[in-house]
C-alpha cells in the first residue's frame, strides 16, 4: 500500500492519517505576546478533495468553536480520504476580548483576500487564503446572528452555481437562500480563487443554540460524505426548502417590539408579524411581511430605533 505524502502547513506537516494541531503565526499583542492563527489538519490515508471550515471570522460568533469540535470529535483521520482543514478561530483579538470586531474596529469579514502589507485584518485574511482557502476547492464558512440578533439555521450561497446548489443541498439545513457576494468577504475571495464556498448562519452571539449546532455538524458531516470523504455518519435530511432572497423588515418608527413568532415561522404576504408600541402600550407601528416566506432571522433586543433591521423574512414565493 502506499503511504500518502503528507501535507505541508505553514512550518510543519500533516502525516497521512494523523490528525495535526498547529498555529500559523499572525502578530504579537503589545505586550510582547504571540498571537497565531489555530488550525487542525485531518490528512486522510487516500486521496481526495481538499476542504476548509472555519469559525469565528467575527470574534462574538463562537457558535462555529463548538460545532467544529464536534466534527473532530466524529471523524477520524485513520478511515478518512482527502484532508480537512479546521480552523475553529480566525479573528482571534476578537473572540479573546468577547468582540466582533478587531482592535482597530475593522470588521475580518471586509478584508478578503487580504494583503501581506495590508492592516492587521488585512493581514489576516492574507493569511487564511495563503495557508488555507487557496489549497481547498470546497469550504463552510460559520457563522451566527450577531448584535442581540438570532438566525434559524441556514445554508446562503450563490444558487445560479450548479456546484453550490449542489453542495448547499447536501448540507440538509432547513432553508438554503441564494445570496449575493459581499465585497471583502471570505466567501467571496474564496469563489474568485475557485473554490465553492458554503456560508452557515444559525443561532446568535456569545451563545451555543443547540439546534443550530447539531443542525451544522450533521450538515458538514453529509457534505464531506457527499464528497467521498469520510462513510455516512450524520443522519439523513429532510429536503431544504430554496428562497430566492432575504429581506430585513425595519422598524417605520422607535419604540418596543412586539412580536410573538418563532423562527421558521411560514409567513404570507401582507401578514403582521408583529407591532411597535410606545412605553404606555400606544400603538406605534406594524411589522408586515414583506412576501411569502419564511422568518429565518429576528432581533432578540425589544426597543428599537426607527430604521433598525427587526425582522428577516426569507423569500420563497
Amino acid at each position: 500500500m502506499t503511504i500518502r505524502a503528507p501535507f505541508p502547513i505553514g512550518d510543519t506537516t500533516a502525516a497521512a492519517g494523523r490528525r495535526t494541531h498547529t498555529e500559523l503565526p499572525i502578530a504579537r499583542l503589545m505586550s510582547g505576546t504571540p498571537v497565531a492563527l489555530p488550525v487542525v489538519v485531518l490528512h486522510g490515508v487516500s486521496d481526495g478533495p481538499t476542504v476548509w471550515v472555519n469559525a469565528a471570522t467575527h470574534g462574538d460568533e463562537i457558535i462555529g468553536v463548538e460545532i467544529i469540535r464536534r466534527v473532530l470529535a466524529l471523524v477520524h483521520p485513520g478511515s478518512m480520504a482527502g484532508t480537512l482543514i479546521t480552523v475553529p478561530i480566525v479573528n482571534v483579538h476578537g473572540f479573546n476580548t468577547g468582540d466582533r470586531y478587531l482592535p482597530d474596529r475593522r470588521d475580518l469579514n471586509r478584508a478578503f483576500p487580504g494583503s501581506a502589507r495590508g492592516s492587521l485584518a488585512s493581514r489576516i485574511a492574507h493569511l487564511m487564503m495563503t495557508e488555507v482557502v487557496g489549497r481547498c476547492e470546497v469550504g463552510i464558512d460559520l457563522h451566527s446572528g450577531s448584535d442581540h440578533r438570532a438566525n434559524l439555521p441556514q445554508i446562503r450561497g450563490d444558487l445560479s452555481d450548479t456546484r453550490t446548489l449542489e453542495l448547499a443541498m447536501s448540507f440538509g439545513a432547513p432553508i438554503v437562500i441564494d445570496s449575493r457576494v459581499r465585497d471583502g468577504s471570505l466567501r467571496g475571495a474564496a469563489t474568485e480563487a475557485g473554490a465553492t464556498c458554503l456560508v452557515f448562519e444559525g443561532g446568535e452571539a456569545y451563545r451555543f443554540d443547540e439546534t443550530s449546532v447539531q443542525t451544522a455538524v450533521d450538515g458538514i458531516l453529509r457534505v464531506i460524505h457527499h464528497l467521498g470523504m469520510i462513510d455516512d455518519l450524520a443522519p439523513a435530511a429532510p429536503p431544504s426548502l430554496l428562497a430566492t432572497s432575504a429581506r430585513w423588515v425595519r422598524a417605520s418608527k422607535s419604540g418596543v417590539v412586539d412580536c410573538r413568532l418563532a423562527l421558521g415561522a411560514r409567513v404570507t404576504k401582507g401578514e403582521q408579524m408583529g407591532v411597535l408600541r410606545d412605553p404606555f402600550g400606544k400603538q406605534l407601528g406594524r411589522l408586515n411581511a414583506p412576501s411569502d416566506g419564511v422568518l429565518v432571522g429576528k432581533l432578540l433586543h425589544p426597543l428599537v430605533n426607527r430604521g433598525d433591521a427587526v425582522l428577516n423574512v426569507a423569500v420563497t414565493e
